[in-house]
């Protein structure tokens, strides 16, 4: 099948990704002068994960061979995969991880979730899909991220947001650490999907339309969704700093609630207080929709 030639063939570039970022010194290799290769060579690898040079080569190259999981972590181990990393590696190599289970997609948002996206009335949430789309979300992230009702689907896309809007753009202090955590994310995402028409069309268009996009996307990084502190500029109240989490939904795993919570700096929980009292979402500037 086509969508299993993608997957090898993604596999075998995310390998060679890894591969070149490694130093041989690392491993009490020897480094000579005449040495050319960037990283790490694949006889070294194979060497080290007591793996066969021409199997480590075929995978290394898309061929169709079956992989064992003892190989897999053999890979993991040299390669010092992070916990996102080692998960992207088994499902491309078809071997998902004991650990993971599966769920079949839910359509919709239940009334619980619904019920709490009001009740985090001053911290900007929303829930995304497997695909990263925005499929629900509150007021409070209504007014910071733009009015959600007046996207078409692609727009409700944080990825494709992120990458194509100029305004957006503009919204985060420190847009390439968010840029680039977020095509890591997405990264982690697609490892499911290989193959996915829809998958394939967002990404192209993504290479098309966004440099940084194209040459992100090559290094192959894999990325959860890490909680952390972001700084938001806002067109109408310029600077608010926030905690901001990712949670996976219980009930249904595909989807994620992602929540900003204002920090005390900046006066940020004021500043949200006066969007929302001043009804921003309805009178959102152009320039954010």
């Amino acid at each position: 099948m086509l969508s299993d030639k993608e997957r090898r063939k993604e596999l075998g570039d995310f390998l060679k990704t890894r591969r070149a970022r490694l130093s041989p010194r690392g491993f009490g290799l020897p480094v000579g002068p005449r040495r050319k290769a960037e990283g790490l060579r694949r006889e070294e690898v194979a060497q080290l994960t007591g793996i066969g040079i021409t199997w480590y080569t075929w995978l290394e190259q898309g061929r169709d061979i079956q992989v064992s999981s003892e190989v897999l972590e053999a890979i993991s181990r040299v390669f010092r995969l992070n916990e996102e990393e080692k998960e992207h590696l088994f499902l491309l190599a078809n071997q998902p991880l004991l650990h993971k289970t599966g769920s079949p997609l839910i359509e919709g948002v239940n009334t619980n979730l619904q019920n709490l996206l009001s009740q985090l009335e001053y911290c900007p949430t929303y829930v995304t899909d497997e695909k990263m789309n925005i499929v629900n979300w509150n007021k409070a992230a209504a007014v910071i991220f733009g009015d959600f009702d007046k996207m078409d689907d692609r727009d409700r896309n944080a990825v494709w947001r992120c990458f194509t809007s100029k305004v957006y753009r503009e919204l985060f202090l420190n847009w390439e650490d968010h840029a680039q955590r977020l095509i890591a994310q997405f990264r982690l995402a697609y490892t499911r999907f290989v193959g996915d028409e829809w998958f394939k069309g967002m990404i192209q268009e993504l290479t098309d339309k966004s440099p940084e996009f194209r040459t992100w996307w090559t290094k192959h990084e894999v990325l959860g969704t890490p909680c952390g502190k972001k700084t938001i500029v806002h067109p109408l109240v310029g600077e608010m700093i926030m905690d901001h989490i990712t949670l996976q939904v219980y009930d249904a795993p595909e989807l994620k609630l992602t929540i900003y919570q204002p920090r005390p700096e900046g006066e940020t929980e004021q500043k949200m207080r006066s969007l929302l009292s001043n009804n921003v979402s309805s009178r959102t500037p152009a320039s954010l929709i």
